[in-house]
């Protein structure tokens, strides 16, 4: 792999994991997701990440959804398997290798908060471990610390680390990160659906997207256009899907999408406890949004 070369580039959906109302993994609707989301030209999948309620399930479940989705589709798979515990992470990762997984997303340590010397041991002990390409997700929102600039620099020139996800919303810093690792074998991936365009415009590679599980055509032709320098159609696909992008995160994600998801056909909505159903009043927004985006009317489900 040269410094010129782009791990990862394109729309890699965060799938979303669908539960029957006893909480049961639903693996038919799963496998039928992925090859949906497949068929519509994503670059690749990401299961059991945030979106994938990953915090919900067990090691064996975990396992067995990297593998049901590995087992149904050709596109590259990057298996979510981070923890706030070095060695949980290092040993979920193995696991998901084994289960067929292409890639992994690796959350930041969350809760622990550590400082700049622990993150970036953490990271590289999988990365040393586990040699299958790696991205590393900040997402301080949800773990409570950001990952240094510096720290995605150091770790950029590790040869299994080859991304990087942004969901920070500080575009200063995703913009440091981008100057700092051009010259390695680096991706940048927005994990914001509302920044993809200006983190596209930056540098960035492509997205790690939620709004890709409702409309993967649309997310994929926006990244596309802004990565062919076609800015103004991009700018008017942005538009298209701005309304989405923020209903998708009125509520804790993935409770939208989960909710959208069941109101375009594709499965149940059911979470797992401690999430909750989508208020009723976001539930006629977002039924609204999605029936002018498919210009057909969409009856909210009681």
């Amino acid at each position: 792999m040269t410094a010129t070369d782009e791990p990862f580039a394109g729309v890699y959906p965060a799938m979303t994991t669908p539960f029957r109302p006893d909480d049961s993994i639903d693996f038919e609707q799963l496998r039928d997701d992925a090859q949906r989301l497949e068929d519509a030209g994503v670059d690749g999948l990401v299961p059991v990440g945030s979106t994938g309620e990953s915090a919900t399930l067990d090691h064996d479940e975990h396992v067995a959804v990297v593998e049901a989705v590995a087992e149904a589709v050709d596109v590259p798979v990057v298996a979510g398997a981070g923890s706030n515990n070095t060695r949980e992470a290092l040993e979920l990762a193995r696991r998901s290798a084994d289960a067929g997984a292409d890639a992994l997303l690796l959350i930041s340590p969350y809760y622990n908060k550590p400082e700049p010397e622990g993150m970036e041991r953490h990271y590289r002990t999988v990365a040393d471990e586990v040699d299958l390409p790696q991205i590393i997700y900040n997402v301080p929102s949800r773990t409570g610390r950001n990952i240094a600039v510096e720290t995605a620099a150091s770790l950029a020139r590790h040869e299994n680390v080859v991304g990087y996800k942004a969901a920070s919303g500080d575009l200063a810093r995703i913009g440091e990160v981008i100057e700092r690792t051009r010259d390695e074998a680096f991706s940048v991936l927005s994990g914001d659906d509302y920044l993809t365009l200006p983190m596209l415009s930056l540098g960035a590679t492509g997205a790690i997207s939620v709004a890709a599980n409702v409309e993967p055509e649309r997310t994929a032709a926006l990244v596309e256009a802004a990565r062919s320098g076609e800015f103004g159609e991009a700018r008017e696909i942005h538009e298209e899907l701005a309304p989405l992008f923020r209903a998708l995160f009125v509520e804790t994600n993935p409770i939208p999408v989960k909710e959208a998801m069941a109101i375009r056909g594709y499965g149940p909505g059911h979470l797992r406890s401690p999430l909750t159903r989508l208020a009723e009043e976001h539930r006629a927004e977002l039924a609204g949004i999605l029936g002018e985006l498919s210009d057909e009317p969409t009856e909210v489900r009681p």
